[in-house]
């Protein structure tokens, strides 16, 4: 019984924890554009390999 004054407000900080981030991922804007990454691989390997440096090779 006496665990339970521990893990109790423990788990009350951890859950005001993810909060606090999810949060700040929220408003700092970590989710304006989340269909950006699903586009970016549908792009031509063209301009991909324009922007290479012309050191990297492909074994």
């Amino acid at each position: 019984m006496d665990i339970l004054f521990l893990l109790v407000p423990l788990s009350v900080l951890l859950a005001l924890g993810v909060m606090g981030v999810l949060a700040w991922a929220v408003w700092s804007g970590q989710f304006e554009d989340m269909e950006q990454e699903g586009r970016r691989i549908f792009q031509d390997d063209a301009q991909n390999a324009s922007l290479k440096s012309p050191h990297d090779t492909q074994a």
